[in-house]
């Protein structure tokens, strides 16, 4: 969502939760870590990466949760059938209403709590990664008062994973310029999710 060049920078490090719930802690944890020193290095050399220049001492590196295994977990997608996805407007930090299309819901199980989050494309866009804006209990104290995201691909088996350990901050955390969608009240979950991406004390 957003400025898409940009974001699919982000995505080489934060992207694609495996339709496969990690089974090697150890080998989960070091991809994880490795991950985010990849995308530490690009924001610090990509050109129109989203943290100015001037800027990038306060939030460089970007600062994280601990890797957690068990903060990924399997999720079965309940899929609205082509043609039948509901569409909706999500708010902006820019007050431009973003047209999406809610693609399905996830359900999934986390710390022996049923939870679920709505699943979106941008509308018109192909449904080939699900974005998966959300909020928590430490939304606006631990984590960005605007929420974080995931970014999903699609699986063809039907069997994902929701892998918190990858949520990332939105642009507009860093740089008042990006436009970037609000989680939807349906994806405000009533938990604390301590994995992912959280600010950096200044």
């Amino acid at each position: 969502m957003g400025r898409r060049t940009l974001l699919a920078l982000a995505l080489v490090t934060a992207a694609a939760c495996s339709p496969k719930a990690p089974a090697d802690d150890s080998k989960y944890i070091r991809e994880i870590e490795a991950a985010r020193a990849v995308k530490d290095g690009m924001f610090r050399q990509q050109p129109g990466a989203p943290i100015p220049a001037d800027r990038q001492s306060a939030f460089l590196p970007l600062a994280y949760y601990p890797v957690d295994p068990s903060y990924a977990v399997p999720a079965g997608l309940e899929e609205a059938p082509p043609g039948q996805r509901p569409q909706m407007e999500m708010q902006t930090s820019a007050q431009k209403p973003r047209r999406v299309e809610r693609v399905g819901v996830l359900r999934f199980t986390l710390q022996g709590q049923r939870l679920q989050l709505g699943a979106f494309v941008e509308a018109g866009d192909p449904p080939d990664r699900l974005f998966v804006p959300f909020a928590d209990a430490t939304t606006g104290s631990e984590t960005y008062q605007a929420g974080r995201y995931l970014e999903i691909a699609r699986s063809p088996t039907g069997v994902y994973v929701v892998d918190f350990n990858r949520a990332f901050n939105p642009y507009c955390y860093y740089n008042s310029t990006y436009d970037c969608p609000f989680p939807p009240r349906e994806n405000r979950l009533p938990v604390a999710i301590r994995a992912g991406e959280k600010i950096r004390a200044h």
